[in-house]
């Protein structure tokens, strides 16, 4: 179990699936810049988070910008929307009759990807509410932007593995303030962060290779 000050923020989980060294740059060394992808996917988040906000209608409860944390991932952060469904087997609401299941949604810019990295991110949003209220969270949605659906996730016990085992990498890289060497993958080209990431350069060079270089490079 993880103290409050030992949290951290639950949609690195996103970057550190997608680059470890990403999620490094981002989160321990405090290094951001801004592209298309980053610039449009904060606005669509912007217009999901509207903290504190309640919408009912019908039997479906919407809240907006609803903040989480889990003890067990030492991880905190917002969902963009919980969808409250009414339900029978579900949890007490203060204020609300009847009973409810929590079911988030997260919003992305893009299209569905390749690789996990959103559904690990949104599995993670899932754990940290099941702790809070004390309930089972089957699946949740993700909802993208480019071709306006959402699609489904089902919280598997192999995906809450990775959440869980992801989580406590991201602590142990952060206690000790390590950055991983990057590995050159067309994902690089999808990075906000290529600029100062430049893997090429990580490339170990000989101490002969580099004295010649330079040499040639002033001669």
């Amino acid at each position: 179990m993880y103290t409050e000050e030992d949290y951290l923020m639950l949609s690195g989980i996103q970057h550190f699936a997608f680059c470890r060294r990403q999620w490094a740059l981002i989160h321990i060394e405090q290094q951001w810049e801004e592209n298309y992808r980053t610039t449009a996917g904060e606005l669509m988040h912007k217009k999901a988070h509207d903290e504190g906000a309640f919408e009912k209608r019908g039997n479906l409860l919407t809240v907006r910008g609803l903040r989480i944390s889990s003890r067990e991932l030492g991880l905190s952060g917002q969902c963009d929307v919980v969808e409250f469904r009414e339900d029978a087997g579900g949890i007490d609401l203060f204020g609300y009759d009847g009973k409810w299941t929590p079911v988030p949604v997260e919003y992305k810019h893009g299209a569905p990807k390749e690789h996990q990295a959103d559904e690990l991110q949104l599995c993670a949003q899932a754990m940290c509410l099941e702790e809070m209220f004390q309930t089972g969270i089957m699946l949740g949605y993700l909802f993208y932007g480019e071709n306006r659906r959402r699609t489904q996730v089902e919280f598997t016990d192999s995906l809450r593995d990775e959440v869980r085992k992801l989580a406590k990498e991201m602590h142990d890289l952060f206690q000790r303030g390590y950055t991983p060497n990057g590995k050159i993958s067309k994902q690089c080209k999808a990075c906000s962060l290529e600029n100062l990431c430049i893997p090429k350069l990580q490339k170990a060079m000989k101490v002969r290779d580099y004295i010649e270089q330079g040499m040639k490079d002033h001669g």
